[in-house]
């Protein structure tokens, strides 16, 4: 029976009394009322150890292991907030996260300590898990039982940081109300049970791995098996072993999967459906051919911002229709793009004017980031009367304070939107705008590539050239042909260069590290291939030729 409450406390408080298994890591398992008595003990020990006057904050640097979710839960009944703390920051960067989100505890285990030493975290305590103080600490309070009454759908319970791919990261805020409601939203779409086993690989410092995966378990009263760490080759082992039926992922963990040895008995498991963001149309119909199982590509802002559903009739290549209040807007007119026209190829024929920034100018449920006004403005963008926009007395009623959302998107007539990368990814080549994320599912064809990356270096005389970065086998006159036979290819989108790197560098969450690739441009160690006319023929760049630009590509491939 599905859990009643708006709170995520009150869905933690649900489970108590259930005695069917409930969460699964390695060789633990815990049933639901385990858990609830686990997630009560913790709260309780939170109410002692916060100070008074202070935002209760708690920091958790874990790895997916059973003491995540358990200080998420208890957090939740406390009135308290979790910020996920990525342990792949090191040194002033790991303390300025810690500190900046205002933790006075920060709840660690062994294998952590090594990145905390040397740090000043001053007024923080340190909680270490699987440590005899810890349990001593835990003991009085087994006997806890969970009490939601202390909680509010308002209250903050997840600060949880931005991938910190295109900067400092941005600690954003999810309440326990929203959290509660994206859970059961995502139950409602998916038709999860009770039944259900929901497998937990990414992780849980994102919001991907809490708010898409954890979340709607948690709502739905079904199971949760964690990984310590994403693991490409353990991915089928634990389907099977934990019998789990949903999963969500972000980034190149499709691709990693993918590129696992296939063997007789891929599709022998009781997954159904994976939830998540940029496998791409090539990787998902792989995935689908190989393991039996169903993508669905979702797309929604970490912050809540906007989001746009998969639905049956969605063309290839389109995230899903738009709903109300979403729009793609011209960045410097902020005026609405007209539809983008394909031709019978699939080849974006106007995306100068139809590629736009998806802007929601509708209520929506960003919450902002926790002591950072300056990132919210820019998400909050107004109109400007000077470009077009609405008058400031008349922000109120057009929609002032719109949502903007970072990402690039193109409408077609029918209201489908597709993805064109981030706002940092247009290229503007040879006077024509184009989007990165379009070519790059175009080059993801390419028989040799493994993963494929796009973004622009500068053209030494104005705008950018079209640079690819490729994992796996490049060979210049096969990829020659390759870009030759693709029809939907424009002529502005065959790649200038070629970096040919043995694997893409990722963020802690497996996405693309874009922004190490355009500040590296030419001037990197991997092997470099380069165009040097308009015609398809690469050659390999020798390391003197980055020092200066070569002289510009005009004209049609």
């Amino acid at each position: 029976m599905e859990p009643d409450g708006r709170t995520v406390a009150e869905l933690v408080a649900a489970r108590w009394g259930d005695h069917r298994p409930g969460l699964w890591c390695e060789d633990d398992v815990l049933t639901h009322h385990q858990f609830a008595v686990g997630a009560a003990a913790r709260a309780a020990l939170l109410a002692d150890l916060l100070p008074p006057g202070v935002p209760p904050h708690i920091g958790v640097l874990l790895d997916n292991t059973p003491e995540f979710p358990l200080w998420l839960a208890g957090a939740a009944l406390a009135g308290a907030a979790a910020a996920g703390i990525n342990p792949t920051r090191r040194g002033p960067e790991l303390a300025r996260d810690i500190l900046h989100t205002e933790c006075r505890i920060l709840v660690t285990e062994p294998a952590q300590l090594p990145l905390l030493r040397g740090l000043d975290l001053p007024g923080v305590r340190l909680l270490t898990t699987g440590t005899q103080e810890y349990d001593d600490l835990l003991a009085p309070y087994a006997h806890a039982r969970p009490d939601p009454s202390r909680a509010t759908p308002s209250d903050r319970l997840l600060l949880y940081f931005t991938s910190g791919s295109t900067g400092t990261p941005k600690a954003a805020i999810c309440t326990q109300g929203r959290l509660t409601a994206a859970g059961r939203s995502l139950a409602g779409q998916f038709g999860v049970t009770p039944d259900d086993v929901h497998y937990v690989c990414m992780p849980m410092f994102h919001g991907n791995a809490v708010i898409a995966d954890w979340a709607p378990a948690l709502a739905a009263g079904a199971g949760v098996a964690l990984r310590r760490r994403f693991s490409a080759s353990g991915f089928l082992a634990d389907v099977r072993r934990y019998r789990a039926t949903y999963f969500t992922y972000v980034g190149r963990a499709i691709q990693y999967v993918l590129a696992t040895e296939p063997g007789p008995h891929d599709r022998d498991h009781r997954l159904r459906l994976g939830f998540g963001t940029e496998a791409g149309v090539v990787d998902a119909a792989a995935f689908e051919r190989r393991f039996g199982v169903r993508l669905v590509e979702g797309y929604g802002s970490s912050e809540g911002g906007a989001a746009v559903q998969w639905s049956p009739g969605t063309p290839a290549g389109a995230v899903g229709r738009a709903g109300p209040g979403l729009v793609v807007l011209d960045q410097r007119t902020r005026a609405e793009c007209p539809p983008a026209h394909f031709d019978a190829a699939g080849r974006l024929l106007n995306g100068d004017e139809a590629i736009g920034e998806l802007v929601n100018r509708a209520p929506n449920p960003f919450e902002g980031y926790w002591r950072n006004p300056e990132a919210e403005a820019e998400r909050r963008r107004r109109g400007s009367p000077a470009h077009g926009g609405p008058s400031r007395s008349s922000e109120a009623e057009s929609g002032g304070g719109w949502y903007w959302t970072g990402d690039l998107f193109c409408r077609d007539a029918e209201g489908y939107l597709y993805f064109a990368g981030r706002t940092d990814d247009r290229l503007r080549v040879d006077g024509e705008n184009l989007a990165a994320a379009m070519i790059e599912n175009i080059l993801a064809r390419y028989e040799g590539a493994d993963a494929v990356a796009v973004y622009a270096v500068p053209d030494p005389v104005t705008g950018d050239q079209v640079m690819a970065a490729i994992a796996g086998d490049f060979e210049p006159g096969s990829f020659a042909e390759f870009l030759l036979a693709q029809p939907d290819l424009g002529t502005k989108m065959a790649p200038r260069f070629v970096r040919v790197v043995e694997r893409m560098p990722v963020t802690a969450t497996n996405k693309i590290h874009r922004a190490r690739l355009r500040s590296e441009g030419l001037r990197c160690a991997d092997p470099v291939w380069c165009r040097p006319t308009a015609e398809l023929a690469y050659r390999r760049l020798a390391p003197g030729d980055a020092e200066g630009p070569l002289a510009p590509t005009r004209g049609p491939v």
